[in-house]
């Protein structure tokens, strides 16, 4: 498959700036997906988050795994059709996404089942590991 751009991203996503997370997905296919957020220093949020040295925030890092988690069935939900975080287990964060990054979102999706999903979600920068969650969702009309 070609990679999903921006603009299919902001059909697929009910999200906007600033809190689309994902910039790119360069695969979506078999239930699996590798998407990218590029990290800029013009986040909105690095002038209040350690000012001093810009981390981005940890439950940020989450929700872009979630949203990533949503291209693992790209194409099978019908129009109108959103996807609500419906829980997280077992964030663990491995190391910190400062600007400059290339934050590569991996999402595996586990079942989908009445509407109720389970995918198990990576965040990676240079091949390190940074992030890694079970995201729970539910899917239904928006």
């Amino acid at each position: 498959m070609s990679p999903i751009l921006i603009q299919e991203v902001l059909q697929t996503l009910p999200h906007r700036f600033p809190f689309v997370l994902v910039d790119r997905v360069l695969s979506a296919e078999g239930g699996t997906v590798h998407a990218l957020k590029n990290v800029s220093v013009n986040e909105p949020y690095f002038p209040g988050h350690f000012p001093q040295e810009p981390v981005m925030p940890g439950v940020l890092i989450v929700e872009a795994m979630a949203q990533a988690s949503m291209f693992c069935l790209h194409g099978q939900l019908e129009s109108g059709t959103v996807g609500y975080l419906a829980g997280v287990e077992g964030a663990r964060f491995k190391r910190k996404v400062i600007p400059g990054d290339q934050l590569h979102l991996h999402a595996r999706l586990e079942y989908l089942r009445r509407g109720l999903g389970k995918t198990i979600c990576r965040a990676e920068v240079d091949g390190a590991v940074a992030a890694e969650a079970t995201i729970l969702f539910a899917v239904a009309k928006g």
